[in-house]
């Protein structure tokens, strides 16, 4: 039987009563430097702790050993660096003063977010989370040790540094199948990148790198890890709120990476000037709507880019057809190259392709046969055509589509059968738009509107009744609610009370003033509030706020003192005695 006390804490191999590892190299006596947990440090009782493997704003991941289960483990501790500290005399994480209310708050999402990825338990491409604890003053999650490497380390030990879409498919594609599944159970990464995809030995890969979004945001009370090059431009406080378009850039960028060998350009530097191409020897070999699945799932405007895994998945499938079902915008932006020699992405027949037909031997290309077919489909169209234009009643069953078989995004027509429309009301979005029966019926347009009554995500109302009958493709505008308002709450510490009262209360929020006297802070200035600023708050959530009063000055009598004035009625201050500092010969020569 394995015994704890024979293990590296590095690798978790037993090594017997050697001080160093044979196979990893870690020395027994080194020291994990606080505010970190020290190694073999034991949580609930039953969770080993060795060495600390990452840390980020949000917290720490350790390798670790279930006592219970004799197995290594992974152990990811809720330690904001910010606002919190341990020594090690005390291992209960301390938190600073005026800190509390956050900590709190960013707790329970660490607990959420791990305690939901629990629950999915079992998929291909998602570790394993067993546990989550609480103990030393915060919570720890616990998952599988899963041995390999990261995407970024396997392409950078490639002859190449790239892959072919025929292998970039077979490994990324569960990826995506899993990021899905995560989508639907309410998980936005938002840290997608080829760091935090490992593939192990059986070359498979899975998602690591989770963390709480705060983390994952410039704009927030922890110092943010952003993946330059596949973090969205939403993330870096432009406008635009985050969601499962946010990942989709992320997977996009990654795939990228995969087939073209580089990192992506970052898209704040996008935003000012969009370079990102896609060189001309790439395009020629990836299929036409790999480039238009790219270019829709990269675009910087969180509008503008594929909303949906099931649309990404759409467009990267083999059918270009799958892609202009799905009912997403194709830009006919080309990629740019070098070379200059790059097909334009929206045609889903590449230059080749055609070429690659022409030459071929065509039989029976000019027989009678032939020409009287050609003949009759013409007849047909232009019937076709004329009973659109002419018969009126007509043009209410028509669908048109757009095309990818044009520049100009031109429109086809088809006659389509009519289908009722369901009621979609307190439906979630992602739900509706990743149900292939909805999305092959009707074209779904999203507008996201401020609702106190109805949780974020939920459909609060749609452009056509349900039970109304429609032609199949029809499309709906669907209205998602946002949640309740919300508003940035500004610093208001330092300003004039009623200036700052004024100001919030404009803004949506309900003020309550508590006064104090302290004669470090002048009269009627906000030396203090609650909650914490610079985060974005319900409309309508109280501000409390904490003024000074100056109290006046009294005589012996309590008699107030009046002020002394000047001529202009000018008020005199007080002469401030200078304080003796003593010569400088005083002081120790290293200060000049």
């Amino acid at each position: 039987m394995i015994s704890s006390d024979n293990l590296c804490m590095s690798c978790m191999r037993e090594i017997g009563e050697k001080k160093q590892c044979p196979y990893c190299g870690y020395h027994a006596d080194s020291v994990q430097i606080p505010p970190y947990l020290p190694v073999r440090t034991v949580i609930a009782n039953r969770y080993l702790v060795g060495k600390m493997l990452e840390y980020n704003g949000e917290g720490a991941t350790y390798i670790g050993w279930d006592l219970a289960e004799k197995k290594a483990i992974k152990i990811r501790e809720f330690i904001p660096e910010t606002f919190t500290t341990r020594t090690s005399s005390n291992l209960t994480l301390q938190v600073m003063r005026g800190s509390e209310n956050v900590f709190v708050e960013l707790r329970q999402s660490f607990v959420e977010l791990w305690t939901k990825l629990a629950r999915l338990r079992g998929l291909s491409a998602l570790i394993s989370v067993n546990a989550v604890v609480n103990d030393h003053g915060t919570s720890f999650a616990i998952y599988d040790h899963f041995e390999g490497i990261s995407l970024r380390d396997f392409l950078l030990r490639s002859k190449t540094g790239y892959v072919s879409w025929d292998k970039a498919r077979q490994l990324l594609m569960p990826i995506l199948s899993t990021l899905g599944t995560l989508h639907s159970s309410g998980i936005i990464h938002r840290g997608i990148s080829p760091s935090t995809l490992i593939i192990g030995p059986d070359g498979k890969i899975k998602i690591t790198g989770f963390c709480v979004g705060a983390a994952r945001n410039s704009r927030s009370d922890l110092n943010s890890q952003l993946f330059d090059g596949y973090a969205a431009i939403e993330q870096y406080g432009f406008d635009g709120g985050q969601g499962t378009w946010t990942d989709i850039y992320a997977f996009a960028a990654v795939l990228y990476r995969t087939l073209i060998g580089s990192d992506p350009i970052s898209a704040k530097e996008r935003m000012a000037n969009d370079k990102l191409m896609v060189p001309g020897k790439f395009a020629e070999a990836l299929p036409a709507y790999v480039i238009n699945g790219l270019i829709n799932a990269l675009q910087i405007l969180p509008e503008d880019r594929t909303r949906t895994v099931e649309q990404l998945r759409a467009e990267l499938s083999a059918s270009p057809a799958a892609s202009a079902a799905s009912g997403q915008y194709q830009k006919p932006v080309p990629p740019a190259a070098p070379s200059g020699n790059v097909q334009n992405p929206s045609k889903p027949s590449s230059n080749r392709q055609a070429t690659k037909k022409s030459d071929s031997p065509q039989k029976n290309s000019g027989g009678p046969g032939t020409v009287i077919l050609t003949a009759l489909i013409s007849f047909l169209a232009g019937l076709l055509i004329f009973a659109i234009l002419v018969i009126g009643p007509l043009r209410d069953h028509v669908i048109f589509l757009k095309g990818s078989n044009s520049n100009d995004n031109s429109v086809s027509t088809t006659l389509g059968e009519l289908v009722e429309v369901p009621n979609f009301i307190d439906r979630l979005y992602i739900d509706i738009t990743s149900n292939p029966v909805f999305t092959k019926n009707f074209v779904f347009v999203d507008e996201y509107v401020y609702d106190s009554e109805v949780g974020s995500g939920y459909i609060v109302n749609q452009s056509i009744t349900a039970g109304e009958k429609v032609p199949a493709g029809t499309k709906i505008t669907l209205y998602v609610s946002k949640g309740e308002k919300e508003i940035v709450l500004p610093d208001v510490v330092g300003s004039d009370s009623e200036e700052a009262k004024l100001r919030l209360e404009e803004l949506g929020f309900v003020c309550k003033i508590t006064e104090t006297s302290d004669p470090s802070y002048r009269d009627k200035e906000v030396i203090s509030m609650s909650p914490i600023a610079e985060k974005a708050y319900a409309d309508g959530t109280t501000v409390f706020l904490v003024v000074n009063i100056q109290e006046p000055a009294t005589d012996e009598f309590g008699n107030p003192i009046e002020p002394a004035t000047d001529e202009f009625g000018n008020i005199i201050e007080p002469e401030t005695p200078e304080e003796d500092l003593g010569g400088y010969e005083d002081y120790p020569e290293e200060i000049y």
